[in-house]
């Protein structure tokens, strides 16, 4: 089974479990994302990737340009350990992290979470790659990918229990787009996977495909 028919599986399991009201809310916010036109703004192939150096979930700081010396970097964006869809997706990425690796590249992934979060994330899965903290999603803004939740369905995420006044570290309406990139030594975007739908992701496939490209 590809990843995105395991979410597809999941979302549609799930859907119907959720209040008619809410779903409202939850669609009209997709509605108006994918409307907005910002997937299409995102960095794309060709771009030259903007550097960062972030905390990562161990306690170590990692930066780009380190990773980059070892070779091409798989760069993944997630909105936390709060959402089914990214955990589903991270459980993927570990399961070819193998892979990934046997191709000469580094994973890593961001998201706007605060390192303790991180690392629960990180010892639940069994994560063998790098879990980043990108509090305040700067790096995120840098990529394109930050957004802010309109303010109905951050009050569902209330109700929901995500907390993500705390989790994020006091940003709790900034969220990344889904966003998966592969960069090359030289810190160009050679592959990049955007989508305003966060049930959605890059498949491993073509993660893998896109890394054999640059053989």
């Amino acid at each position: 089974m590809t990843l995105n028919a395991e979410l597809r599986g999941f979302y549609e399991a799930r859907h119907q479990q959720i209040p008619a009201e809410v779903r409202a809310v939850m669609e009209r916010a997709g509605e108006e994302l994918a409307a907005s036109g910002q997937a299409e703004r995102a960095l794309t192939v060709g771009a030259h990737a903007p550097r960062f150096t972030l905390p990562s979930a161990t306690g170590r700081t990692v930066s780009l340009d380190a990773l980059l010396t070892d070779g091409p970097v798989v760069l993944t964006f997630y909105r936390g350990a709060w959402c089914p869809y990214c955990n589903i997706a991270l459980r993927s990425l570990q399961q070819h992290h193998a892979d990934i690796t046997g191709r000469g590249a580094r994973l890593v992934a961001l998201s706007p979470q605060i390192p303790d979060e991180s690392l629960s994330l990180t010892e639940k899965h069994g994560l063998a790659f790098d879990v980043l903290s990108d509090v305040g999603s700067d790096t995120a803004k840098q990529y394109g990918l930050a957004f802010d939740l309109p303010a109905d369905l951050a009050a569902v995420y209330d109700k929901f229990g995500f907390d993500l006044q705390r989790v994020n570290g006091g940003h709790a309406r900034t969220l990344p787009l889904p966003a998966t990139y592969v960069i090359d030594r030289d810190g160009t975007i050679r592959w990049a996977f955007v989508d305003t739908d966060y049930t959605a992701r890059a498949e491993p496939a073509d993660i893998l495909a896109a890394l054999d490209a640059l053989a």
